[in-house]
């Protein structure tokens, strides 16, 4: 039996038949393919993946197809291929679906090798590889694109043919370009010049070199590579060069194919942008020389009548860097004239050159605009003014021809028309910005000049208002700098007519205080309040106005002002307190404002307690300092009073600054001492009050100084410990004795019944370590005098006087002295009768035993004279009384006393002698008022000594 009769099923399928149908099918898809299906695509590209992947499977193994199918697969890539140009010439969009179907034609070609039947195939797969990657370029693929162009050139790189060499050329090129995109500008550099001798083969082979080198050389000149190879002159050098090699061959002048057009005009047009592009580096450069000889070059070749209008524009620019500027005036002039310069290229010629010449020239330019830009002459000014504007500087000469040449009527006139309103607002806009500078440079002439200016291109319609106005209020300004003070009022009331608005009466008020008419400034100040843009930030303002022209009242009423709107709720600029503190601080500098400054000080007592502290002054440190800066403020105040005995200010002012030390610090820390000190001064105060005016403490006032007192009491504590004493009054160490004589004083007010609390507070008194004998003296003499003294206090603190005085290291005689002096006039007190009380005797005796052994001059003389002439007089009416006993006791005790001072010694002799007499006159006869008792009577009377 012969293998054809066997049964289908036994027969063998040729060689990977499967594969090549699947093939066949996946590229009769792609030929089928319709636009609207677009999900297509991506399934053939991925089918087409994994046919490829199958089939380098295939060519790799041992059995790999033969020719017949090799060539199979190589028409199927062909019809691939056809079927992709066809559907790029039919419009249809390039997607990566789109560029892998295409790819996988010369991936075909390539697996399936270079058939011998085919001509060219090298040629023809790498031609196929080179259009893949420029589609992949394209996409933004430069990735994808390279491996093309990898894949292609081993296939071509011998070069055996024209055709191969062709393709060779172009892939070069292409791999230059996708180099150079990818940053690697000295491979795109060397692959040029590797193409060098591909390219000498035809014209069309030169004419690609030289565009490709003019269009990396563009790219360098724009965007500056850092690497050195890459420099933009010599690339553009190197297609100039091209061009003139290429025309100079004979090869050029003919051409290449029936129907074709010589290859030399093309490449002039190269030669052009080599050209026009190596002079435009040149220009980057600096060398200007090197620019003008390109384009006189250029012009050479082509002359005027054709000329590009960068051609010109790039000459001018040359000429002004040169310093030409009679040959610049004339490129502006010729550039100009060219009909195919577009006017915005003459615009900016027209700027370069005014900014190289200044306003002098601008003039003429403006007018030469005006003829060319029919329709934008009014933008055309604008951009050219703005460039004189740009260019001036500040210089007074400069600005002043900017402002004569915005004037003048034939640059106005450019202006007119519903046409031009965007121009002319540019143009306001411009002088405006101009002026301002001049004026914020401090050159108010010439900004007031400008401002003037740029109301010629403001139009007087609803909508232009508000301009006109800030214009009126500039100039308004600049006039007050110069002190031209009637014609700042000029503006200002022109500015009014426009637009009245509060910044209008601002500034009339600003120039009546610049004229020191304060009463008008007042009351213009008042009428801010009544416009409807006002804003309590404009009476803040005139406060510092005020202040810079000295003008202290003023100042003081618009802080006046201020403070009234406190009480409306409304946003403000700054605390309450900060405006009462610069009320008060302003009020300080002027005489007799005591009671403003009371007044004030009270209000932020009063707002302080009705919204809290932190509400009135502020929070965190801030807050604190104003507070303290009350504190301090009304404390000082309550000193000056009491310097200036000014009482009924002084209790007051004293009573706040406890308020405000109050606020600061609590009561556990440090202030507290400022605290107790207010208070206890303030008491002091009220005292004062009293004594001067010849009125008693009403009851209302001995209640507050209790409470003042009493709270005074609880912060005595923080005093402690105490400095070492000292005399004044306010000093911590003091305050204590303060507080006590200043509390014994209002309990003496009330009745007998206060009188064992008086004790008890002397006697806390002398147990505290502040009590020194002056003090406990001075208490003394307070609780013995008055319409109801307390003698048991008096008697009490006196002997305590002594007792201190005596315990201390270096007593003071005189404090003792004084405290047994007061001490003998209380015990006369309760023994007016002359009993037999020994009351007043004891204390002579306790001074007696003080006296005996101080050094002469210690005891003070007149203190001791007094006690032994004190001693005298009552041994004399002791006589008189008949009294003979006694008078011998305070006889002998004043002799006894006298012997103890040295300028009393003189006397003693004389008493001693008095004394014998009155012993033997008297003998042993009973006392006439004692006869009861036994006691001696006396016959001496009308004896007295007295010195």
């Amino acid at each position: 039996m012969k293998i054809s009769e066997l049964s289908p099923e036994y027969r063998q399928p040729p060689l990977h038949a499967a594969l090549l149908t699947d093939l066949n099918r996946v590229v009769a898809d792609v030929e089928a393919l319709d636009a609207s299906d677009s999900s297509s695509p991506e399934k053939l590209a991925a089918d087409l993946r994994r046919l490829l992947t199958k089939l380098a499977s295939a060519a790799s193994s041992s059995s790999g197809p033969d020719a017949a199918f090799r060539l199979k697969v190589w028409n199927l890539g062909y019809r691939l291929w056809n079927a992709c140009v066809d559907r790029a010439n039919h419009g249809f969009p390039t997607r990566v679906a789109e560029a892998e179907i295409r790819q996988a034609a010369p991936e075909l070609l390539l697996l399936a090798g270079l058939p011998e039947d085919i001509p060219n195939a090298r040629a023809k797969a790498a031609s196929f590889f080179h259009r893949t990657g420029l589609v992949w370029f394209d996409l933004d693929r430069p990735d994808l694109a390279s491996a093309c162009f990898e894949k292609a050139t081993p296939l071509v790189s011998a070069a055996d043919s024209e055709g191969e060499r062709a393709v060779l050329l172009d892939l070069n090129l292409a791999r230059a370009r996708v180099a150079f995109s990818a940053g690697e500008q000295a491979l795109a550099v060397a692959l040029l010049s590797r193409s060098k001798p591909l390219a000498a083969a035809s014209s069309e082979g030169v004419k690609a070199l030289a565009e490709e080198y003019l269009r990396i050389g563009k790219a360098a000149l724009a965007t500056k590579p850092p690497d050195s190879a890459l420099d933009a002159a010599n690339l553009l050098t190197e297609a100039l060069d091209l061009c003139e090699k290429a025309a100079a061959s004979p090869s050029c002048a003919t051409p290449t194919t029936p129907g074709s057009t010589p290859a030399t005009p093309n490449l002039q047009v190269i030669k052009d942008q080599c050209l026009r592009f190596l002079a435009a580096e040149r220009l980057q450069a600096n060398d200007y020389e090197g620019t003008l000889r390109c384009i006189s070059v250029w012009r050479a070749s082509l002359g005027l009548g054709e000329e590009h209008p960068s051609i010109g524009f790039m000459a001018l620019r040359a000429c002004l860097g040169s310093g030409n500027l009679a040959e610049a005036e004339r490129e502006l002039e010729t550039l100009m004239a060219n009909a195919e310069a577009p006017d915005c290229v003459c615009v900016s010629a027209a700027e370069l050159y005014v900014a190289n010449t200044g306003p002098d020239a601008a003039f003429k330019v403006l007018i030469a605009l005006a003829t060319r830009c029919r329709a934008g002459a009014a933008a055309a000014a604008v951009r050219v003014l703005k460039k004189v504007v740009e260019s001036a500087g500040a210089g007074t000469g400069r600005a002043r021809a900017i402002a004569e040449l915005a004037s003048d009527e034939r640059v106005v006139k450019l202006f007119d028309g519903p046409t031009n309103t965007h121009e002319r607002s540019t143009m306001h806009a411009l002088l405006w910005t101009c002026g301002t500078e001049h004026f914020h440079a401090k050159n108010y002439e010439i900004g007031a000049d400008l401002i003037e200016r740029s109301m010629l291109y403001v139009s007087r319609d609803e909508e232009s208002r508000s301009r006109r106005a800030s214009c009126f209020r500039v100039l308004c300004l600049c006039h007050m700098a110069l002190r031209h003070l009637d014609r700042a009022q000029e503006f200002i009331i022109e500015a009014e007519k426009v637009e009245p608005n509060i910044r209008c009466v601002f500034l009339k008020f600003k120039i009546l205080l610049q004229k020191e008419e304060e009463d008008e400034a007042i009351k213009v100040m008042k009428t801010m309040l009544g416009y409807v843009d006002f804003n309590p930030e404009f009476l803040t303002l005139s406060v510092h106005e005020a202040m810079a022209c000295k003008s202290v009242r003023v100042a003081i009423a618009a802080l006046t002002f201020l403070l009234g709107l406190y009480s409306a709720r409304k946003p403000m600029p700054m605390t309450e307190a900060a405006v009462l503190r610069s009320l008060i601080t302003l009020l300080l500098r002027e005489p007799g404002s005591e009671a403003e400054i009371l007044k004030y000080s009270r209000r932020a007592k009063l707002r302080m307690a009705e919204l809290g502290a932190e509400a009135i002054f502020g929070k965190g440190t801030v807050g604190l300092r104003e507070r303290n800066w009350f504190a301090v403020s009304t404390w000082n105040m309550a000193l000056k009073m009491a310097k200036e005995e000014m009482y009924d200010y002084c209790t007051e002012f004293f009573d706040l600054a406890a308020e405000f030390f109050s606020s600061v610090s609590g009561e556990d820390d440090a202030n507290g001492i400022l605290v107790c000190k207010s208070l206890i001064m303030g008491v002091s105060a009220m005292f004062h009050v009293e004594e001067v005016n010849k009125t008693p403490l009403s009851d209302s006032d001995l209640k507050r100084g209790v409470e003042m007192l009493s709270k005074a009491g609880k912060l005595l504590p923080l005093t402690l410990p105490w400095a070492p004493v000292t005399s004044d009054p306010l000093e911590d160490n003091n305050l204590l004795f303060l507080h006590t004589s200043n509390f014994y004083r209002l309990l003496s007010r009330m009745d007998t019944s206060a009188h064992p609390q008086q004790l008890q507070l002397v006697k806390n008194f002398a147990a505290s370590k502040a009590c020194t004998p002056g003090h406990l003296l001075k208490l003394g003499e307070i609780a013995s005098e008055g319409t109801q003294p307390n003698l048991q206090v008096a008697e009490f603190l006196l002997k305590a006087s002594i007792t201190t005085a005596l315990a201390s290291h270096s007593p003071s005689y005189g404090i003792i002295s004084a405290a047994l002096r007061r001490l003998v006039c209380l015990a006369g007190i309760q023994d007016l009768s002359g009993s037999m009380s020994d009351a007043v005797y004891d204390v002579f005796q306790q001074a007696y035993q003080i006296v005996v052994g101080l050094r002469d001059g210690e005891y003070p003389f007149e203190e001791g004279k007094w006690l032994a002439t004190t001693a005298w007089n009552k041994a004399n009416l002791a006589s008189r009384l008949r009294q003979g006993s006694v008078a011998r006791k305070w006889m002998k005790m004043a002799i006894d006393l006298s012997r103890h001072f040295e300028n009393m010694k003189q006397y003693v002799s004389e008493m001693e002698e008095y004394f014998e007499r009155f012993q033997k006159s008297t003998g042993k006869e009973p006392d006439e008022c004692s006869q009861q008792d036994g006691a001696p009577s006396t016959s001496l009377s009308g004896t007295r000594f007295c010195w």
